[in-house]
């Protein structure tokens, strides 16, 4: 019912907006800053999925005249505008926490929040996990952003109900200013991950050594036949679609007929071992 990149942004958004109404209510309840922390996080978490959810639609438009190599980019756009609106997230719950330590505001009814956090732990948990996977097959950085995101609200929950219970058989309320303030540094942590990722492939980074590894042996397979050897290999991705250009060095006999069969040869290898590959050969004679 909810497989495919748009789908799962769809569930994404349902799932969070219940934690968003749960965390506020309880937050507004109790007085915990930590679960009010917990609550703008995932109404962040709601905005980059809103987000995600348009740039997937952007990025799953064809190549036109205007944007021949496609649309793919605007993932990788959503992924920052993720990383930031986190970094903001964070830096404006340690400034809260900050001010809350000068008032000792006592906390009221901490098992209503513990239950919440219990609750948030497990749907962020299966949620993150539904995400990653979809993300592996669909190749989105977007949804990737995303599971991240979620996965580390699992920890913060965690980190706020350990503080709750803390609390609660302690009655020490300053625990729970000082985990807020830890939990936003998770986020800002968070924050640079994604921040760093999603960066790389708006300034046409390399793909990954493994990922080059495959493109080469493809072609140093035919080394000794025809195939003489290659250079330039130059590669990139745009959102899920990879991009591979290099000179291909042929023997000086061979055909145009025998060279084009060799380049469509690798092309079909290549796309076999990558998915969603653009690939340009240019064909050199051997001196």
């Amino acid at each position: 019912m909810f497989s495919g990149r748009s789908n799962a942004a769809r569930l994404s958004i349902l799932v969070v907006i219940l934690l968003i109404l749960l965390k506020v209510a309880v937050g507004v309840i109790t007085g915990s800053l930590s679960i009010l922390a917990q609550a703008v996080d995932s109404f962040l978490d709601l905005f980059a999925v809103s987000i995600t959810f348009l740039a997937i639609r952007v990025a799953s438009k064809p190549a036109d005249a205007e944007h021949p190599f496609g649309h793919g980019k605007a993932e990788n756009i959503a992924a920052i505008v993720q990383a930031v609106l986190i970094f903001l997230a964070g830096g404006s719950i340690i400034y809260t926490a900050v001010q809350r330590l000068r008032t000792e505001t006592a906390l009221e009814l901490t098992e209503a929040g513990m239950a919440v956090m219990a609750v948030s732990i497990l749907v962020s948990i299966f949620l993150s996990r539904y995400l990653r996977r979809v993300a592996k097959q669909e190749d989105s950085a977007a949804l990737e952003a995303n599971a991240h995101n979620i996965a580390a609200d699992v920890y913060s929950a965690a980190a706020v109900l350990v503080g709750l219970i803390v609390v609660r058989f302690t009655g020490l309320d300053i625990i729970d200013d000082i985990l807020a303030g830890i939990v936003a540094l998770f986020i800002l942590k968070v924050a640079f991950d994604v921040l760093r990722h999603s960066f790389g492939a708006l300034v046409d980074v390399k793909l990954p050594e493994e990922e080059e590894s495959a493109v080469k042996a493809a072609i140093t397979e035919h080394f000794g036949g025809e195939v003489v050897s290659f250079h330039k290999l130059r590669t990139r991705k745009a959102g899920r679609q990879r991009y591979i250009d290099l000179h291909l060095v042929m023997p000086r006999q061979v055909s145009i007929e025998e060279a084009h069969g060799m380049c469509d040869h690798l092309e079909k290898d290549m796309r076999n071992r990558l998915r969603r590959t653009d690939i340009t050969i240019h064909v050199e004679p051997c001196d």
